[in-house]
């Protein structure tokens, strides 16, 4: 299962972004497959705090907009939300000894056990970050066709 983060997200929505088009169509091809897709809910809620921000956008979008964005990806049938498992304790253990992440980084992490206690087979992000993540492929979707 691909697991979407919250940049790929952004870039689909937010047409400014040289990578809007390709992120956009890839996005729509995971929500029109029968194939199951996830979306982990820190990643829902960072995709509402970066698109409504003033401080980043000149334009923000309005929070409406972006739930109408989120709604519309809901209506896949094959879109799970992904949250922590029973052992994510262990596994977001095991993640920050071995990548020796802290402060801000701990957010990443948290994705990554997210994905991983819910068996992620790839996180699609444009963020490098997630290559210290061993146990984690992280691939970036708008680099491959």
């Amino acid at each position: 299962m691909i697991a979407v983060d919250t940049n790929i997200l952004v870039y689909a929505h937010r047409e400014e972004f040289p990578f809007h088009s390709q992120a956009r169509k890839k996005v729509i091809a995971l929500a029109e497959s029968s194939a199951f897709w996830a979306i982990p809910w820190p990643c829902v809620h960072e995709f509402l705090a970066i698109c409504t921000n003033a401080r980043i956008f000149k334009e923000p979008t309005e929070a409406a907009e972006a739930l109408d964005f989120l709604e519309t990806l809901a209506s896949s049938p094959s879109l799970l939300y992904l949250s922590e498992t029973e052992d994510h304790l262990q596994i977001l253990g095991k993640i920050v000894k071995e990548s020796r992440v802290q402060g801000g980084r701990i957010h990443d992490a948290r994705i990554a056990a997210i994905c991983l206690g819910n068996a992620v087979s790839e996180l699609w992000t444009a963020d490098r970050d997630f290559s210290s993540f061993r146990h984690l492929v992280a691939r970036n979707p708008l680099l491959f066709p």
